[in-house]
């Protein structure tokens, strides 16, 4: 029996920081072995804005994730989102040497690392890039061009770019909290991984994740994703609206908002209110639950708008068979779904994220709320996956050229040694210097220590 693998999904989010621990099991499906769940006070709309509060809050959520699931916590997969972040496609083409050899891993993997060089603006840093799909001699559509012939091979790459200042404190409260940081994955491919089906994504599907400090979109066609956005608006902002328009502190606003919001006015009565305690011995206030939702409504209604916005910006509203599918804690907002079908014009439904959850899963964690948190494992795992088939596929095809590159190169010295196996690390990875390396390196050369250096 080999030893299970556990992968960490890390939400670090404006209302929450979420740690969940899954473990991929023989039907295919992700148990939860373990999660953990703090207040998030260092975080404003998806940025981090107060280091010490957000590496506290991440202990504690890491350290009760630990606790239940009696793993220990070394790396995580982070989730990044914020008002910073945006989204450009790129077009990468690679001229192939040799023409009449099948294509490699590691021609794909060149192409794809190229794009990581595109020029970006001062401040900015490609967060990660995600291939739509390859062509290869003009040939279009398709997905895995590993194992074909021609002489060019392309890509259209979804590029996702971000603040350089903004993704490094993500970093920094990861290192300090005693961490390392396996993926940085954007929380609304994370929540899409959650929530949506294979088949939403090939008929066209608007995910739209409501958090507390941003609204997150992601829209897909063919299995491709074409869109990613963020609006800086979220269910904070609401809260925000209900203080001020009823005159309430946030304490309160934030608790009306959950247990009597609405997104519709119509649907409450005039004489439906709640009574609000007055401060230090004043009077209680009542506020009526349809000047509730209108307050609510109004704010939701400028939220998809902007929604709306970006649907129409890829010109993708006529494609989006499967519609717009709502998640995040905001979705839990009762009438939303009508409301958003009303401003979008096309079907709602609800996303939960037990699409690829065990049947035994608690029914806490299959909330809309969790639904970032659950696709951070998701898409860690997959990644992990494909980073073992292609390691292993490194490894059969590399080991070769590497030890011919040896050969070829005669080194003499610990210094040549050090360099020419610090290229190959970088070209090939760790598992195939591992492999050859003691063929080549005499314990006079260059002892143990030094290589690990």
């Amino acid at each position: 029996m080999s030893e299970p693998v556990y992968i960490v999904g890390l939400d670090i989010g404006t209302t929450k920081i979420a740690c969940f621990v899954g473990e991929k099991v023989e039907n295919g499906k992700i148990i939860i072995r373990g999660y953990g769940k703090t207040e998030s006070t260092g975080v404003k709309r998806g940025m981090v804005f107060n280091i010490e509060e957000t590496v506290n809050a991440i202990r504690r959520a890491v350290d009760m994730a630990s606790e239940q699931s009696n793993v220990d916590i070394k790396t995580v997969n982070v989730g990044i989102a914020g008002h910073h972040i945006k989204s450009l496609q790129h077009r990468g083409v690679l001229m192939r040497d040799k023409p009449d050899m099948p294509i490699t891993e590691e021609e794909i993997d060149k192409l794809r690392q190229d794009a990581f060089k595109l020029g970006m603006m001062p401040g900015e840093e490609i967060i990660d890039v995600i291939p739509q799909e390859y062509i290869v001699d003009d040939e279009v559509g398709i997905r895995h061009p590993k194992g074909m012939l021609g002489s060019k091979l392309e890509a259209n790459f979804h590029v996702i770019i971000g603040q350089m200042a903004a993704a490094r404190n993500i970093v920094t409260c990861i290192k300090q909290a005693g961490l390392e940081m396996e993926h940085m994955i954007l929380e609304p491919i994370a929540s899409a991984e959650a929530v949506l089906s294979d088949e939403e994504k090939e008929a066209g599907v608007a995910l739209v994740d409501m958090g507390g400090g941003t609204t997150d979109i992601a829209i897909f066609y063919d299995n491709i994703i074409y869109h990613t956005a963020v609006i800086p608006f979220g269910g904070n902002v609401i809260t925000e609206d209900i203080r001020q328009g009823c005159s309430i502190i946030k304490k309160h606003a934030e608790e009306i908002k959950v247990k009597f919001g609405s997104a519709v006015a119509s649907e409450n009565r005039d004489d439906e209110v709640v009574s609000i305690p007055g401060i230090r011995g004043r009077e209680p206030k009542e506020i009526s639950f349809k000047n509730l939702a209108s307050i609510i409504q109004a704010r939701v209604s400028e939220i998809f708008d902007i929604v709306n916005f970006e649907i129409q910006k890829v010109n993708s509203e006529h494609r989006l068979i499967a519609g717009v599918v709502l998640t995040g804690g905001g979705a839990m907002m009762k009438h939303i779904q009508q409301l958003a079908a009303f401003k979008t014009g096309l079907d709602v439904r609800i996303g939960y994220p037990n699409e690829y959850l065990a049947s035994d899963t608690t029914e806490e964690l299959a909330s809309p709320m969790y639904s970032t948190g659950v696709g951070l494992v998701i898409e860690g795992i997959a990644r992990y996956e494909n980073e073992l088939r292609h390691g292993q596929a490194a490894t059969s095809n590399g080991t070769k050229k590497a030890e011919e590159m040896f050969l070829e190169e005669h080194v003499t010295g610990s210094d040549k040694k050090k360099e020419v196996k610090e290229s190959l690390l970088h070209r090939w990875g760790q598992s195939i210097v591992t492999t050859f390396a003691s063929k080549f390196f005499r314990e006079d050369d260059i002892d143990n220590e030094q290589l690990d250096n």
